[in-house]
């Protein structure tokens, strides 16, 4: 992107935020999102982050990138890529930008070893409420933003440039699908492996799991490789996620994939949401254009049937309830994974759903920022409050589920919610949430959110968490 033109899209940033009333809410102009939660239309102009969407530089002797906040990890890939690097956690849609990864958390195969996309941030510029830009990083003065950004949804400030660690990666993955009859198994063996960073004598560098039935569900091994030799390709007729079935589960299914597609299996059929819209159907998937098998453009077709709810007419003509929609990604320890997952199982109709587990990089409890979290800084991310040398497991599933007669408004996630709650877990804020005020307060760390709202938002120009994650203001 080169200094210049990062300099000239901040400027464009400062001089809409300038434009935007003094007592309007202020909002970034994006056309597309990734957050699944309705929201009030905006009357007033918002943030035009146009020039904030490329990596700015990459250093690989330092194994650092600084990127613009709007950069999306599809540039960023391919920005460090050629250099034998990636960012430490990549999300799986091509889509989500650095700077929502970090202010809206990001997880992925790496996360049992890498924590999560904010916990490889060096420094990061961010335009606070009063219009300033400031630089915020674990140790100088604004260290309490640093800490409190990840899980702000904007609610701080917006990143315009973010430095970021990178790490070594060789030009392909050799992967080991496992299979498991039962829960309980694959729990102990995923919290086997994260111990000991290996599984059968083979190191274990990617680790993520899909669970189809109770009795059906699978480990994903990966491990780094610069062997030459023959990969499969997920990005045409074959779907990957059906390449990960098989029926023995005395011998796991080897195969290869380039870093690029490996870190981009999920996109192409985001996930196996893409059977939604007909793109899974061979006669269908024969004709469907390539450049369109991307979750880019399914999410198009998700905006048109919220804009004029095509699912619940077709639903309606054909005499069926309308549906709820339950897309979300919880965390559990893992010592309650087996529990969630049963429980989910037998009480909402979602298969497949998606596991990775995930702890907080080493060390992390060092840095955190005493005033900002309120504790002792051993929970170095207040709005999100994980506890350090914890592994837990994410657990993604998205679909829906019909509405029943006189049910109150979201019926299944309220229910997803008090269990998450029960078994010491927490939810993502990208998609619907209905908790009250006491309990989201508790949840998501309210207290160190009014301290940083005071200090970087004493004129409210940004909504606060809660108004913007469950009533979607």
């Amino acid at each position: 992107m080169g200094a210049d033109a990062f300099a000239r899209g901040v400027e464009t940033l400062l001089a809409s935020y300038r434009a935007i009333p003094d007592h309007a809410t202020v909002r970034l102009a994006k056309k597309t999102s990734n957050l699944f939660r309705r929201r009030a239309k905006n009357p007033y102009p918002g943030l035009d982050v146009s020039g904030l969407d490329r990596v700015i530089s990459v250093d690989p002797d330092a194994m650092t990138a600084d990127v613009a906040g709007m950069c999306t990890y599809e540039n960023l890939v391919d920005a460090t890529l050629p250099y034998g690097l990636a960012p430490l956690v990549v999300p799986q849609l091509k889509t989500i930008t650095l700077g929502g990864a970090v202010t809206g958390l990001g997880i992925e195969s790496t996360s049992f070893r890498n924590g999560l996309p904010h916990e490889s941030v060096l420094e990061m510029d961010i335009l606070t409420g009063s219009g300033d830009i400031v630089t915020a990083s674990p140790t100088n003065e604004n260290a309490d933003l640093f800490h409190g950004f990840p899980n702000s949804y904007g609610t701080l400030g917006y990143s315009t440039r973010l430095r970021i660690e990178l790490e070594r990666v060789d030009p392909f993955v050799k992967l080991r699908h496992l299979r498991f009859t039962d829960i309980a198994t694959l729990q102990d063996t995923m919290d086997r492996i994260i111990t000991d960073g290996s599984h059968d004598g083979e190191t274990v560098d990617y680790l993520d799991g899909v669970v189809f039935t109770a009795t059906e569900a699978y480990l994903t091994l990966g491990r780094r490789s610069a062997v030459e030799g023959p990969v499969s390709d997920y990005t045409g007729s074959d779907i990957y996620y059906r390449s990960i079935q098989h029926a023995t589960t005395s011998t796991p299914i080897r195969d290869r994939l380039t870093i690029h597609d490996y870190l981009w299996r999920w996109d192409t059929d985001w996930f196996w949401c893409s059977r939604a819209f007909g793109a899974q159907n061979p006669k269908i998937r024969r004709f469907w254009p390539k450049k369109l098998l991307r979750s880019s453009f399914y999410w198009k077709l998700i905006a048109l049937d919220h804009r004029y709810d095509i699912a619940d007419r077709l639903n309606a003509r054909k005499g069926e309830p309308p549906n709820e929609r339950v897309v979300q990604d919880i965390e559990v320890p893992i010592e309650r994974t087996t529990e969630f997952i049963e429980w989910f199982l037998e009480t909402i109709p979602i298969e497949p759903i998606w596991l990775c587990p995930l702890r907080l990089r080493a060390g992390c409890e060092a840095s955190g920022a005493d005033d900002a979290s309120g504790s002792s800084g051993d929970r170095p991310w207040p709005l999100y409050p994980l506890e350090p040398n914890r592994t837990y497991v994410n657990v993604g599933f998205w679909s829906a589920v019909p509405i029943q007669e006189g049910a109150v408004e979201g019926r299944a996630n309220r229910l997803i919610e008090a269990k998450v709650s029960e078994l010491d877990g927490h939810k993502s804020l990208y998609s619907d949430a209905f908790y009250d005020e006491d309990q989201f307060d508790e949840l998501y760390g309210g207290d160190a959110m009014r301290r940083l709202k005071k200090q970087f938002d004493p004129g409210a120009r940004f909504l606060d968490l809660y108004a913007k994650a469950v009533k979607r203001q």
